[in-house]
């Protein structure tokens, strides 16, 4: 049985930005852990160290002699003639012939279709090593994670058991902690109120003494041993008070109840209406047709979704639809122009890797003034000075997702499509964007492997890619 690989007293910080500190924990053989968290909070930078391409840690990784990582990326670059779920089937292939000890997969399901999807369940059953994963996929990390590295509020936290068990388990502490933090606010304004009153009393009674006693003629002897006594009273009072509110405010300081940020942002559509329409089309690369007989009509406001196995030619079609130089296609294509289409591809090349964020969307929108881009930035999430200001090439997947819907957001498209949208995206974002979809009032061809997604945005019409063919099959059921 190989031995342990240790983590000590591990921390990571970007630009000012604390992800994590002194961390510290032991992978073991045949452990299945799940690294979660919202976008952005350090998990590929996490495992990117573990699996040793990356020294940006702080502390210690303690990786044993004889042990064999196998390690597949978020982001793979390689092979740009195939899919994105075809660069992943090649680059798990290559992992596992090294019969690793450790497996470590940055969201694997990100572009695999319903097959591919079962296939890595099933082969990740079967592995028989440590598996350490990076993952949003609910599915994923029930079946295949019984432990949870959960980073949040500059901490990772340990949680045994599944999925489904932590986020009862979460929803349950939280509801705890809310439930005792009102309770904490109440007697915390309870005591403020006593504590005025006590002193309204004091008061009182020091103007009430010194005007008996300018009344009476006290000596001065007795008014003093009379004023000390009831100072003292109200004193000790006051005091007992004081430490009751200040043992509250240390208390509220003590409970940890995570805030959920959660972004804000919708997008417009062109007024002017326009119907995208491909008939006897057909579309492909020098020597390769990929797709034929393509028919397709998308009315004015109407939502569709393109669907299909991987390398079935669901991307080709979109790169068609947007006038890629690289696609040759015949046929009968009414679209806008490439200029009035808000498209996102699976892999952001939409994105000038040469800028920071804040200098992207200026670009993006040169009409608008600082304030306005900042609360635009705002509503997709990028809300301090470190973050507007991060280099594209350095943002997490998901934060990459996020600037390119923001730089879409800037313009009115005619026509919206988006690839793969949901890939990278922390649940509370991928929630926010089904809803704004749902109620999107322009044309929108979207291409998505989750099902589930689909049908939060209400969409009945479905294409599906099969034997270079693209057809709306009514029957299919999402």
């Amino acid at each position: 049985m190989p031995k342990p690989i240790k983590l000590e007293n591990i921390s990571l910080t970007f630009n000012h930005k604390i992800c994590f500190q002194n961390f510290s924990a032991v992978i073991n053989y045949g452990d299945r852990i799940a690294v979660i968290g919202n976008n952005g909070s350090g998990k590929t930078a996490l495992v990117k160290a573990i699996a040793g391409c990356a020294n940006i840690l702080e502390g210690e990784i303690y990786i044993p002699d004889g042990i064999i990582t196998g390690y597949v990326p978020q982001t793979i670059e390689s092979y740009p003639q195939l899919s994105g779920g075809q660069r992943f089937n090649k680059e798990l292939s290559l992992a596992l012939s090294k019969n690793p000890d450790l497996l470590i997969l940055d969201e694997p399901t990100n572009h695999l279709d319903i097959y591919n999807r079962k296939s890595l369940m099933g082969m990740l059953e079967r592995f028989k090593g440590a598996l350490l994963i990076v993952s949003h996929d609910e599915e994923l990390l029930n079946k295949n994670a019984d432990i949870l590295w959960h980073i949040e509020g500059g901490k990772i936290k340990i949680f045994n058991g599944k999925y489904r068990d932590y986020k009862i388990n979460a929803a349950l502490t939280k509801n705890s902690l809310e439930e005792e933090k009102k309770m904490l606010e109440r007697e915390k304004k309870s005591a403020h109120k006593k504590l005025m009153k006590q002193q309204e009393r004091a008061s009182k009674s020091r103007k009430g003494g010194e005007k008996k006693r300018e009344e009476a003629k006290w000596a001065p002897i007795a008014a003093g041993i009379k004023k000390s006594g009831a100072e003292v009273s109200a004193g000790k009072q006051k005091s007992e008070i004081s430490q009751r509110r200040y043992d509250i405010n240390e208390r509220l300081k003590s409970l940890e109840i995570s805030e959920e940020i959660t972004p804000s942002f919708y997008l417009n559509s062109s007024s002017v209406s326009f119907n995208l329409s491909v008939s006897q089309g057909s579309a492909g690369y020098e020597n390769n047709e990929v797709l034929s007989d393509i028919n397709i009509a998308i009315a004015a406001g109407q939502k569709a979704a393109l669907i299909g196995r991987n390398a079935s030619g669901k991307t080709t079609l979109l790169r068609a639809l947007t006038d890629d130089r690289n696609v040759l296609k015949n046929g009968v294509w009414i679209v806008p122009k490439k200029e009035n289409i808000g498209y996102l591809d699976q892999h952001y090349s939409n994105l000038d890797f040469n800028k920071t964020v804040i200098e992207f969307i200026s670009y993006i929108a040169p009409q608008w003034t600082n304030a306005q881009i900042r609360k635009h930035l705002n509503d997709f999430l990028f809300r301090k000075n470190e973050e507007v200001n991060e280099k594209i090439p350095l943002l997490s997947g998901g934060e990459k997702a996020r600037i390119s819907l923001a730089a879409i957001a800037c313009r009115v498209p005619q026509l919206l499509i988006l690839d793969e949208i949901t890939n990278n995206l922390d649940l509370l974002t991928k929630e926010h964007i089904a809803q704004i979809l749902s109620v999107y009032p322009g044309s929108l061809l979207i291409v998505s492997h989750e099902p589930e997604f689909i049908k939060k945005i209400g969409i009945k019409d479905i294409y599906v890619a099969a034997n270079k063919r693209i057809k709306l099959d009514s029957s299919f059921i999402i």
